[in-house]
């Protein structure tokens, strides 16, 4: 199914982007958080697992019902996770498109990837403990 994602900080995330290879960031960074109605539509259900992919790229995050969320718009904090799927674009303003991801969300099997592993994925170097 198709949906708008939004990115932004939480203030979870924000407490631990100094401890980056913590489970506690590993946990917030990798949120999915979604209408309760569009979950049950997607048939998953708190902590599954979903495939969310856009134009740019595909990661598997751990899904979370959040009533606050309009129907079709889901929401997850700044981070590597969120830098798989926001494209790197910013139409010259210096700024990507942090709020108006089309992305399609499908429940998977897969695991969720550690901090470290998503950060080689793209070439990238793991956080330093």
């Amino acid at each position: 199914m198709k949906f708008f994602l939004n990115t932004g900080r939480t203030i979870k995330q924000g407490s631990f982007v100094e401890r980056k290879n913590s489970p506690a960031y590993l946990e917030e960074a990798s949120t999915l958080r979604m209408n309760p109605v569009d979950m049950m539509d997607l048939m998953v259900e708190d902590g599954d697992h979903v495939s969310v992919r856009s134009g740019v790229g595909e990661v598997v995050m751990r899904v979370r019902p959040n009533p606050g969320l309009a129907r079709g718009r889901t929401f997850v904090c700044l981070g590597p996770y969120a830098n798989h799927i926001v494209s790197p674009e910013t139409h010259g303003t210096g700024m990507p498109d942090f709020k108006a991801t089309m992305v399609i969300i499908e429940p998977t099997g897969n695991p969720v990837s550690s901090v470290a592993a998503l950060m080689g994925s793209c070439g990238g170097v793991p956080y330093e403990d």
